[in-house]
């Protein structure tokens, strides 16, 4: 018994502990646009938040966003390992430059440069 705990503790330990958007955007919705929680395309969208970029985009449609305030949060983006790599091959698969894919995507070339780095072997 105490080596399954033991077990299930060290399995635990070694998961990466991401946040649960779904979870999050809900009780979200619940307390300020509890009507936006009937819309089944919402609801859809909700279920599918598995990605960074899945989850920028569903923030992006659902909360309207000043200038100022989308500024300050393009600082505190932060992106995983399969939304690097779809921006790098979707750059490299229609040829941008990285001047231009930083512009579209808010992010700085040298952090481009840095997923390059990072990504080489894995990018198509």
């Amino acid at each position: 018994m105490a080596a399954e705990n033991a077990t299930v503790i060290t399995k635990l330990f070694n998961m990466k502990m991401r946040p649960n958007y779904s979870k999050i955007y809900h009780d979200l919705l619940l307390a300020e646009q509890p009507e936006k929680l009937k819309d089944v395309k919402v609801k859809q969208l909700l279920q599918n938040l598995n990605t960074s970029d899945e989850v920028i985009k569903f923030n992006e449609k659902l909360f309207k966003q000043s200038k100022e305030s989308s500024e300050n949060n393009q600082k505190l983006r932060t992106y995983d390992k399969a939304t690097m790599l779809k921006i790098l091959n979707y750059q490299k698969q229609h040829g941008f430059s990285s001047n231009y894919i930083s512009k579209k995507y808010k992010i700085s070339r040298t952090t481009i440069a840095k997923w390059k780095k990072i990504c080489n072997d894995e990018i198509q």
